[in-house]
């Protein structure tokens, strides 16, 4: 009986997928809980690069070429395309937006893997190792940008 009347809600349109939406009930809860489980033991992952301004030009590079677009940029106010997204992409280089939280093994688990229904897609076929991780060094270290990478984003 659930599952019908299950089946007959969403089928009837009592689930939108408008990113407009309200979300529903638990929705924000079930995600994290999920996400939290998919990442596990990733999560205890250390970048393996050296924290350097090579590695932090080359992930500022990377991020203005393939975040920045959805996760914004240095002093920029949100796109057009991060307004309409639901859930909304944290702002990842402004203080309230930063993953600075989020170890350097979640990150670099969501850089890899991506997000289901997020919008937040996975480079594991279009960014080698190396890239993914120095995306991670730079949304790690955001609130801490050295002069280099400032420069990198034009400031």
């Amino acid at each position: 009986m659930l599952v019908v009347g299950g089946y007959l809600f969403v089928h009837g349109g009592g689930v939108s997928l408008a990113t407009t939406a309200a979300p529903l009930p638990l929705e924000r809860s079930l995600a994290r809980m999920a996400l939290h489980a998919s990442i596990g033991n990733a999560a205890d992952e250390k970048d393996p690069l050296p924290f350097d301004d090579a590695n932090m030009v080359s992930g500022v590079e990377l991020y203005k070429e393939h975040c920045a677009v959805c996760h914004g940029t240095l002093g920029k106010p949100p796109t057009s395309i991060s307004k309409g997204m639901f859930p909304p992409p944290p702002q990842l280089l402004e203080k309230e937006g930063m993953a600075t939280d989020d170890s350097e093994g979640e990150i670099h688990w969501k850089v890899t893997n991506g997000i289901r229904l997020s919008g937040m897609p996975g480079f594991v076929s279009t960014l080698s190792d190396t890239q993914r991780w120095q995306l991670t060094m730079l949304v790690a270290h955001a609130d801490k940008l050295s002069p280099a990478a400032q420069a990198a984003f034009g400031h």
